[in-house]
């Protein structure tokens, strides 16, 4: 069994996620969204908005500088979807058909179930509402009048409308002003070729989710792999022999690590990775914290609901990635009013070049100012053991 070693899992587990590349160069379009959607696989959405929404920096990690519109522009053209693939998110439309037997499921909610049996086939109704009135979304529901008089109670018709989204009987496309999701019947959403294409068993779904995953992961355990879509480890583990006698995973071991691993067979093995970025809180190489534990050594929490007296670190903070190690953490915030992106706290990882790190970490804090059209600059709070030497980089 090949045996990998630390560094180079980390180095592979990068490279699939489009860190073993330069960042591109020149004008950056579409072009350039869909290939990081391959890598990638998924980009998950989160309606925090302290610095920039978090779908928007993964882009910023791998591509630099770049429209701020690509994704809605993507939407609008019928190549990204928004559903529960890793909790919301967009995803390419060529996945929906993986994700039918998702919608099949019952949705886990009790309510759905008792408002079924208090009002049958209000969702039926929900659905005809849309069908004759357009598109809704569900903050206008207690004031809205369609053609059929007044629409739903509020309550009742913002859970109905989040089991058909569940269900894919309706898809919610973002509003760009307000973020707020927009319903409007799936087949005005997504295009025909795509619903026409056959729906695979849910066990066909399953491998077809877990060899993405293990693509977009370069490596990783089944715990790894099952939490990319978010699919049940019951119902994946024996899909696992499976795919490994098939030839369409690699079982290997990585040092250190107490659970078998799998290769994708067209990982590539990077010597080196050369990256620098901001990572999301929610972006792929850290969204699964004790994967990133794993790989990188780094305990990393999100504080966002913890109260502040009890924060470690701060509200929004972004793990920084220098090469193929994360080497610290900032909490930052976009002060639009006064146009600043302003570092709340920065902390280094224990053993860094401290000198180095800051130098690295001031031009990627520019660079994101200057993407985020903040003229007042970066400001560095004196907070954490890397803000004295950040505010002499930036200065």
């Amino acid at each position: 069994m090949t045996r990998l070693s630390q560094a180079q899992a980390r180095r592979i587990a990068l490279g699939a996620q489009g860190f073993n590349n330069p960042r591109p160069t020149g004008r950056i379009d579409r072009r350039h969204l869909r290939k990081l959607v391959e890598q990638m696989g998924v980009v998950q959405i989160d309606s925090v908005n302290v610095l920039v929404r978090s779908q928007e920096l993964p882009l910023f990690a791998r591509l630099g500088p770049h429209p701020r519109s690509l994704i809605w522009d993507a939407s609008a053209a019928g190549e990204l979807f928004e559903y529960w693939v890793h909790v919301a998110s967009h995803a390419p439309v060529g996945l929906h058909p993986l994700m039918r037997w998702r919608m099949e499921d019952r949705h886990a909610w009790n309510a759905v179930d008792k408002l079924e049996a208090r009002r049958p086939g209000y969702l039926d109704e929900v659905l005809d509402r849309i069908r004759v009135d357009g598109p809704v979304m569900s903050g206008d529901l207690d004031q809205r009048v369609g053609k059929k008089g007044p629409w739903w109670d509020w309550d009742d018709g913002k859970l109905a409308l989040e089991v058909l989204f569940h269900q894919g009987r309706v898809t919610g496309v973002r509003r760009r002003n307000d973020f707020a999701r927009v319903y409007d019947l799936t087949e005005n959403v997504i295009p025909a070729e795509i619903l026409a294409l056959p729906t695979p068993s849910p066990d066909q779904a399953h491998k077809e989710l877990l060899v993405l995953a293990a693509q977009h992961h370069g490596v990783g355990t089944l715990a790894d792999l099952a939490d990319y879509y978010r699919l049940k480890m019951p119902r994946s583990r024996p899909l696992m022999n499976e795919l490994v006698e098939d030839g369409r995973l690699l079982q290997v071991e990585v040092q250190g690590w107490s659970k078998p691993a799998y290769l994708h067979p067209a990982a590539k093995w990077p010597r080196q990775i050369s990256a620098r970025a901001l990572l999301s809180p929610f972006d792929p190489v850290v969204w699964y914290r004790d994967r990133a534990e794993r790989l990188f050594g780094f305990r990393y929490r999100i504080e966002i609901y913890v109260p502040e007296p009890k924060r470690q670190y701060g509200y929004y903070v972004l793990p920084f990635l220098l090469g193929d190690e994360l080497v610290g953490r900032i909490d930052l915030k976009a002060d639009r009013k006064a146009g600043q992106l302003l570092v709340q706290g920065s902390y280094g990882e224990p053993g860094i070049n401290e000198r180095y790190v800051a130098a690295e970490l001031a031009e990627e804090l520019r660079l994101m100012a200057d993407w985020l059209e903040l003229d007042g600059g970066v400001v560095v709070k004196p907070k954490g053991d890397l803000s004295k030497p950040l505010a002499a980089s930036i200065a």
